[in-house]
């Protein structure tokens, strides 16, 4: 449809999305503007800038905006994200785009009009000219409302500064080859607190750059109809088992037989798809394996494990091409003893040829390809290297013949300009399949060495265990075991290591990893690391409890009131992370300030001001250092503001300060959190917390403080007795 930006003023058409009485959806087209704060809307577009509004509001601190993600309404698509209101959820309203871009920048116009002081905010975020915005459940029944949207993302729904991270972090990503064009990298080797390899199927990424826009690619991506087959030569047939919500479907693919090893049976994906779209045109397609009863394992087929996976594609030259990054772990569920792991990497690695042959499909779009072919044609070009001469579901075995390889050069079919070449060099092929096989012999050399032998019952619940542990992808923290504690003494209850080495305890992460709005940012906009913090972090809770533990500076014995008792000058900031659940988890965090609170003239202002003024300024810097691809893809490494996207409640005592951060409050930050949960005891993860500078008198940014927690274990979270 068409929106313009200038001079502060976002204009252009959109869709009120409502519900009848009935609770069916509906549409109307409006013309929105978006001006100092105020979002007006028209029947059409106005011809003076006199022309009275058919409705307005005005957008202050307390309108969020949220990201629903793509809905059909009468078999239009349309991207859909919701205004509402903290202090009345039920004051909402819901707009679509006719495109992701147009939704996003809609959405960035809005929240960082939010973000500016508003001369009036006691008005009500529907108020009007002529009457109240249409409600999106406004005398609907509950059947026909809609899912809520689950992101997976923290920063998506937070307000973001920048799509840049804000963490200096070493690559997890190291490059073994190049084939058919594409850059290929192996995931670093994440290692669990005792020393072994957590993931036997480890992550393999390609790399490819392709002549066409982001958007297009993407839309291509999720496309499960006849088109795909002149790209992808793995997909045979596909299908939406069920849709969640406006990000996220489970969905069955069966893939071909004819691109696998000879004698190995046909495999089948069942998997949790969610997309999402950064602001600078960034999308960002994850997978991971799910199982569900309206798509049992099919006769036929075997079902392998995808464990994470998915693409990034990110434009790069004005947007005219795209960055494609396409990353996969994968269990083939090889059941056959004398399979080599090697075998199942280069399935795995073949599959990710899928980018080169994008990169053709569009490249025959743009004319830059010399010839045409689909997909069954292009799989015959990619040989498979070291074919797996067995059959897995039969009796006979047949002995395996180690053939030439007779990959087929796609040099050939390059244009001189492709920024990447087919460089096909057997002897790093054969050292990385080597170095592989070297550190899984010495991996089950130290397995066989520190874990004792068990019997043999106790080795199939074990394998059981294991096995519906996999199938699932992650450990519902309500199967944890527990062990109660008698006594709960806050800011002591989880042990603190400073090297990190032992499980399930915290310490402090380095403030050098971390990026902050230097002296000169309001000019240059640049950032530069973090120096030191301003306080020392002297302890951290687990705890769980059947309710919400808020402030907990107060709570008698702790180590806030100890410091208290003693009458000395310390001051207190708290953060205090609260998961919702049939259990309520408390993760918090204590920070200890020894100068006076009047010599840090930001902090003083932070404690001491009101609501509206805090949730503008405490921001978190996320980052998971160790940890599953899909989790530190879900979370990411940029700074938020959390009070922009969650309820933060505040309680201010003679010294100290509690930030309680309520996760339950959204539905995308509980997605997020949800997902790392299930992670949780193979992640090592790392915050920094600051108030965010807006001034030059303010800057540069100093970190409040820092935090490192190590393999955090549910079960010796401690138990808040009443």
């Amino acid at each position: 449809m068409g929106i313009s930006q200038n001079d502060g003023t976002m204009e252009g058409w959109l869709y009120i999305i409502g519900s009848n009485r009935l609770g069916l959806q509906y549409s109307r087209k409006r013309y929105f503007i978006l001006k100092d704060n105020c979002l007006r809307s028209f029947k059409a577009k106005p011809s003076s800038d006199s022309e009275e509004p058919v409705r307005s509001a005005v957008i202050d601190s307390c309108i969020r905006v949220t990201d629903n993600g793509k809905a059909s309404i009468h078999r239009k698509g349309f991207f859909i994200f919701t205004l509402y209101n903290t202090s009345n959820h039920n004051d909402q309203l819901k707009l679509g785009a006719s495109s992701p871009e147009e939704a996003a920048k809609w959405m960035r116009s809005l929240k960082d009009a939010a973000l500016k002081e508003c001369p009036d905010t006691a008005n009500n975020f529907v108020a009007c000219s002529k009457g109240r915005w249409p409600s999106f459940i406004r005398g609907g029944s509950r059947r026909a409302e809609r899912k809520i949207s689950v992101d997976w993302t923290f920063g998506s729904l937070t307000h973001t500064e920048s799509m840049t991270s804000d963490v200096i972090a070493p690559s997890p990503w190291k490059i073994f080859g190049c084939q058919n064009g594409l850059r290929l990298f192996k995931e670093a080797k994440d290692w669990d607190s005792r020393g072994r390899h957590w993931d036997d199927h480890p992550a393999i990424m390609a790399i490819g750059l392709v002549d066409g826009t982001s958007e297009a690619i993407f839309r291509t991506l999720l496309s499960l109809g006849p088109s795909r087959s002149e790209w992808d030569f793995c997909f045979y047939r596909g299908s939406v088992v069920e849709h969640l919500d406006g990000h996220t479907d489970i969905v069955h693919q069966k893939l071909y037989s004819d691109w696998l090893p000879w004698g190995m049976q046909r495999r089948d994906l069942l998997v949790r798809r969610y997309w999402r779209r950064e602001d600078d045109g960034t999308y960002v397609i994850l997978y991971h394996s799910v199982s569900h009863k309206k798509c049992p394992p099919k006769r036929g087929y075997v079902r392998a494990c995808l464990k994470s996976g998915g693409y990034v594609i990110t434009p790069v030259n004005q947007g005219k091409q795209s960055l494609v990054r396409h990353m996969l772990a994968i269990d083939w569920k090889f059941w056959k003893l004398y399979l080599r792991p090697s075998s199942a990497r280069s399935i795995t690695i073949r599959m990710l040829e899928r980018v080169a042959a994008l990169r053709e499909l569009f490249g025959a779009k743009t004319g830059n390809c010399s010839s045409e072919f689909s997909s069954r044609d292009l799989i015959r070009r990619y040989q498979h290297p070291g074919e797996v001469r067995k059959i897995e579901e039969g009796l006979l075995v047949e002995d395996e013949v180690e053939k030439p390889e007779g990959r087929a050069s796609l040099k050939g079919l390059h244009d001189a300009a492709d920024e990447f070449f087919d460089v096909p060099e057997p002897t790093e092929y054969d050292q990385f399949e080597n170095e592989w096989s070297a550190d899984l012999s010495m991996e089950q050399h130290s397995m066989n060495i520190q874990q004792p032998k068990l019997s043999s019952a106790a080795v199939l619940v074990k394998k059981l265990h294991e096995l519906r542990v996999q199938k699932k992808g992650y450990m519902d923290l309500q199967e944890v075991s527990r062990e109660d504690n008698i006594s709960c003494s806050y800011g002591a209850t989880l042990q603190k290591d400073p090297s990190c080495a032992l499980p399930c305890s915290w310490g402090s992460a380095d403030p050098s990893s971390f990026l902050i709005r230097g002296p000169s940012y309001l000019q240059d906009r640049q950032k530069i690391k973090a120096k030191n913090t301003l306080m020392q972090l002297v302890g951290v809770d687990w705890l769980r409890s059947d309710k919400r533990e808020d402030d907990l500076g107060s709570r008698y014995g702790g180590i806030v009131q100890k410091y208290a008792e003693r009458g000395g000058s310390e001051f207190f900031f708290i953060v205090n992370i609260q998961v919702p659940g049939t259990t309520m988890y408390t993760l918090a965090f204590y920070y200890m300030l020894k100068t006076p609170l009047e010599e840090n003239p930001l902090l003083h202002n932070f404690v001491n001001g009101d609501d509206s003024y805090r949730n503008s300024r405490f921001k978190l810097i996320p980052y998971i250092s160790k940890g599953s691809w899909i989790v530190k893809q879900s979370v990411g490494k940029k700074a938020c503001l959390v009070g922009q996207a969650l309820e933060v409640n505040y309680f201010r005592g003679k010294n100290y300060l509690e930030v309680g951060i309520d996760v339950g409050s959204s539905t995308v930050a509980r997605g997020v959190v949800n997902l790392v949960l299930g992670y949780l005891n193979n992640l090592v993860i790392e915050m920094a917390f600051l108030i965010q500078a807006n001034t030059e008198e303010e800057l540069p940014e100093v970190l409040l403080g820092t935090c490192r927690i190590n393999h955090l274990d549910a079960s010796k979270s401690v138990l808040v007795k009443p």
